[in-house]
């Protein structure tokens, strides 16, 4: 399914091209409180790529805006295909260090292939499992699978393997995913849980670019 887990600078400068497709869609619509003009409010962090996306620490700039209109100034955060929420490390490496601490035989060994602590990587499991499957984005999101839709208990390790087959059912003729297509096909699915401020983010999420949606 994935044989080379690290991510390049070739990758993450896809990702940040899409992330500004992203944020000048969600612009164009303007504030879905009052209408208004959504200005540039945009910041950095600090992003951590451990092993698996060292070149993705580079790639710092987070997308975000602000209405312009007086009385309103409400903020609209738009979804991301780099950043998982406000987690340091990146959102490629949340997914990868995720599906290795499933695979490997034991903790230690995730963590000398992740550069993620263990106790960091229980917490992530944790969160897959418990957390994620109860928000309004995954139910959005498992609703566009053929039943059954991915193994909530093996989450995210089962989303990734549906992805992969699923495309690979599409296009039989086609080479397979590589790596790098199908960890930005999980980010385009994943990019919804990114953002609380925009409203039906699927839909800005799928105009950018090459995107393909499951279902």
């Amino acid at each position: 399914m994935l044989h080379d887990l690290r991510v390049g600078e070739e990758f993450f400068a896809t990702l940040t091209r899409l992330d500004a497709e992203i944020a000048a869609r969600v612009a164009a619509a303007g504030c879905r409180h009052c209408g208004g003009p959504l200005h540039r409010g945009n910041y950095r962090r600090k992003p951590r790529g451990g092993l698996l996306a060292e070149a993705g620490e580079a790639f710092t700039l987070r997308h975000s805006l602000c209405c312009g209109r007086r009385g309103c100034r409400r903020r609209a955060l738009p979804p991301s295909l780099r950043f998982l929420g406000r987690r340091v490390y990146l959102g490629a490496v949340v997914l990868l260090a995720s599906v290795v601490a499933q695979l490997a035989a034991a903790l230690h060994a995730a963590r000398a292939a992740t550069g993620v602590t263990g106790r960091t990587l229980r917490r992530w499991g944790a969160w897959w499992r418990a957390t994620f499957p109860r928000l309004p984005a995954w139910a959005e999101l498992r609703a566009r699978f053929a039943p059954p839709p991915p193994d909530e208990g093996s989450l995210p390790k089962s989303l990734v393997t549906r992805l992969d087959a699923d495309i690979a059912a599409m296009r039989p003729a086609r080479d397979a995913l590589t790596p790098d297509e199908l960890v930005l096909l999980a980010a385009r699915c994943l990019a919804p849980v990114t953002t609380a401020s925009v409203a039906d983010a699927w839909r800005f999420v799928r105009g950018a670019e090459t995107f393909c949606a499951p279902g």
